[in-house]
């Protein structure tokens, strides 16, 4: 009889018999796309949490890293699973926007879930569907997972990268690379399989090492191509490369001071004295190199003005060589300071000051709850704000600042007074003439002036009593 039981158990291990169920491990990888959020005037802080199904009961299996304002986020992690052919495993991707305040789920908004099968995925590949929100409700965002079978092979590799004098593409300092390792696949197309942390304000980073599975890295083909990707903060450059929107060209206007003549030349024939006040924000300023958000760009800030348009342009190519660029790119502040000179006028109770506000900006804010406060505040006052979008940048933001494609809120829910913001992108107007720019900027102003002095009953006065004021006229 012994004899007997070691003869089936040696043909059930040479068969494969043992533990009859048929097991194989798969890797997940998960993409999600046009993620929308609650707040619509920031980008969410994806992250999505894979459970499994066991007993009824939701399990949380793993999640991803969080990847910072995206909308359409790739994520770098791979969910390991087992996958049993003979069984059904129910599994559940939950979509969260995790601040960068809170680590768990508590806190977090719920952006959306998607349930399947395990088997659907892996009899796919590629399994695409809606994310449902709270209700079951179907959502504009989409999530993708993409399924792949491994070999036998649990080799792994450790890698490590470096990199020498790169590319400087940060507007404030030095750039922040991070690295990405995409492997091809028999389509040409490429999987990302890994992506290092971001290394602060160095041209020549060196990347932590890391492990990665062959499974992973090339589904154990040692022969199978990857592709190495380097990615930069993305901004202006130093003043000096010909690269930076900044940069003083000796022939040529840059995009800033185009953008700055076109629409000054307009407002300064509304300007009594020609006097302008012009600040800077976002830059380390002498004598002490600290960053300020409201500096004048003439080092004055006892009199920041500038005579005339030509004055405001040289006071810039003046201030350029004398101040690092830094940041972050806070504009509340500069809203804050014209704001507090408005409310000032507002209390006059006359029709004698209007301030416009023209901010130029690559496009990319950082205070966004704030501006969005400063701007609700500045609605009550006698004040537009008039924003220029210079380069190639996300202009998102800007643009629902603008409020002309839904009401602008503060963060506490309260509404702008009047609509106060015009925003337009510079590059719509880069081969057109000077006045196209200045017309479809200033296009909403008059209105504004109208609309603001009419809520308070104010009305215009004659011609003599401008004579015979000793105040400004000074929009």
């Amino acid at each position: 009889v012994s004899s007997m039981s070691n003869i089936y158990e040696s043909a059930e291990a040479t068969l494969g018999l043992c533990n009859s169920s048929c097991l194989t491990k798969v890797e997940l990888r998960v993409a999600c796309r046009g993620i929308s959020d609650r707040d619509a005037l920031s980008k969410p802080d994806p992250c999505v949490v894979l459970k499994m199904q066991s007993h009824g009961q939701w399990f949380e299996v793993d999640r991803t890293e969080v990847i910072r304002s995206s909308i359409n986020p790739v994520f770098s992690k791979v969910f390991l699973v087992d996958f049993y052919f003979e069984e059904v495993q129910r599994l559940r991707y939950e979509l969260h926007d995790i601040s960068s305040a809170h680590n768990g789920l508590r806190d977090t908004d719920f952006l959306g879930a998607m349930e399947c099968t395990l088997g659907q995925i892996v009899s796919q590949r590629k399994l695409s569907k809606a994310l449902l929100k709270q209700g079951n409700t179907t959502s504009k965002s989409s999530i993708t997972v993409t399924s792949e079978e491994l070999s036998g092979n649990d080799d792994y590799v450790e890698l490590s990268f470096s990199a020498r004098k790169l590319d400087d593409k940060d507007f404030f300092s030095k750039s922040d690379p991070f690295l990405e390792i995409f492997r091809i696949n028999d389509d040409g197309s490429g999987s990302l399989v890994h992506r290092t942390e971001t290394v602060m304000n160095d041209l020549s980073p060196v990347w932590k090492s890391f492990k990665v599975s062959l499974n992973t890295l090339c589904s154990g083909d040692h022969d199978r191509q990857l592709k190495v990707a380097i990615d930069f903060t993305a901004s202006n450059g130093d003043p000096g490369n010909s690269c930076s929107l900044h940069y003083i060209h000796p022939y040529q206007p840059n995009e800033y001071l185009k953008a700055l003549v076109a629409v000054g030349e307009i407002c300064q024939d509304y300007d009594s004295d020609k006097m302008f006040p012009v600040f800077g924000f976002g830059a380390q300023i002498p004598p002490d190199f600290k960053v300020s958000h409201d500096f004048a760009v003439n080092f004055d800030e006892d009199n920041p003005e500038c005579s005339g348009i030509q004055g405001v342009v040289e006071a810039y190519q003046a201030c350029l060589p004398k101040i690092q660029l830094y940041g972050p790119t806070n504009i509340a502040p500069i809203i804050q300071k014209v704001a507090s000179s408005a409310s000032e006028e507002m209390h006059t109770m006359e029709a004698m000051e209007y301030f416009i506000l023209l901010i130029l900006t690559d496009g990319v804010i950082t205070d966004m709850a704030d501006t969005r406060e400063a701007i609700v505040h500045a609605s009550h006052l006698p004040m537009s704000v008039i924003i220029v979008g210079v380069g190639n940048a996300d202009f998102s933001d800007m643009q629902m600042l603008d409020g002309d494609d839904g009401i602008l809120r503060s963060p506490k829910g309260e509404p702008v007074l009047r609509d106060i913001v015009q925003f337009v992108p510079f590059k719509d107007f880069k081969h057109a003439s000077p006045a196209a720019l200045a017309k479809s900027v200033l296009a909403e102003v008059p209105n504004q002036v109208v609309d603001y002095y009419n809520a308070k009953g104010i009305h215009p006065k004659c011609l003599s009593d401008y004579d015979e004021s000793t105040r400004p006229f000074s929009p």
